[in-house]
């Protein structure tokens, strides 16, 4: 079966941000892309009652419009377009078996703007089964990626940060980038230090030694397969937010990994990829860990 990337667009300076970022992405894996427009009917309230036939017209003017943008920025591009006919958040689920990953956009910075992610990006960013990447419309603005490294998250055994490294190995070879791999450690506590593990830390000379064998350890399956990738490793006491967030600033992207979780209020990100989305000043990557 073809695979593809897809991105969602809905008319804003954001989405069309995305999906010239996901071009370029679709070109460096040598894979198409399929722009996608999520739009149903609903009935508004007055004053703004609109004929459904005027809505349909303006979904299609929207797809239009990206389309031909993103043709004319990149002519060599295997593109496709459609208009799905669901809620933003079903139809871009939905619409994921075939694809490698779904590009969105985002607005804003900070613990208030940041939320303005959208009430459709986080659910879906949630509750996604590839990975997704968020774009805000002015890291679109450069006609090429910048050359800084790909950054990731690493954490906990090898296994649990398996699909964020292959992820991010897998993108940096496609962009001939290198990867930088990050993992923050915190003090110990009678909570974050199991008996096990300090054994293992004495064995290994410290807390700092231990944690920088635990990184070794998680890259080495990914060196081997990526053998022409550069990979730098940084390991800092501190959240794992605030450390990724203080690497990020040179990063053509930030990958961070995501459990599924859910919440009182439906599926949750979790605090790292929350942070990230919210404040990281490049393009990031939310993978669902297996």
């Amino acid at each position: 079966m073809s695979r593809e990337i897809v991105a969602g667009v809905d008319g804003s300076p954001e989405s069309l941000a995305a999906a010239d970022w996901a071009a370029r992405e679709a070109l460096h894996r040598g894979l198409p892309l399929r722009l996608a427009h999520a739009w149903r009917w609903e009935p508004l309230d007055l004053p703004l009652v609109q004929d459904p036939d005027d809505q349909q017209r303006a979904a299609f003017a929207v797809l239009r419009e990206a389309e031909a943008t993103i043709a004319e920025r990149h002519p060599e591009l295997a593109l496709s377009a459609e208009v799905l006919p669901d809620t933003p958040v079903a139809a871009l689920l939905a619409g994921l078996d075939r694809a490698e990953m779904l590009v969105i956009g985002s607005r804003g910075h900070g613990p208030v703007a940041g939320f303005l992610l959208g009430s459709y990006g986080q659910q879906i960013i949630a509750e996604a089964d590839r990975p997704v990447v968020a774009v805000r419309s002015r890291d679109g603005e450069q006609a090429e990626p910048p050359t800084g490294p790909v950054l990731v998250g690493q954490h906990g055994d090898p296994e649990d940060s398996a699909a964020a490294l292959g992820f991010a190995f897998e993108t940096a070879a496609a962009r001939g980038a290198s990867v930088r791999a990050v993992r923050a450690w915190s003090l110990p506590s009678l909570y974050a230090y199991s008996p096990a593990s300090m054994r293992l830390a004495d064995e290994a000379g410290g807390l700092v030694p231990y944690e920088e064998k635990a990184l070794r350890e998680a890259l080495a399956p990914w060196r081997e397969r990526y053998p022409d990738v550069p990979v730098s490793e940084h390991v800092e006491l501190g959240s794992a937010g605030q450390v990724l967030l203080s690497s990020s600033g040179a990063a053509q992207l930030l990958v961070v990994g995501r459990r599924a979780r859910r919440g009182a209020i439906g599926p949750r990100i979790g605090s790292v990829a929350h942070a990230a989305l919210h404040l990281a000043p490049c393009p990031v990557a939310v993978v669902p860990q297996g």
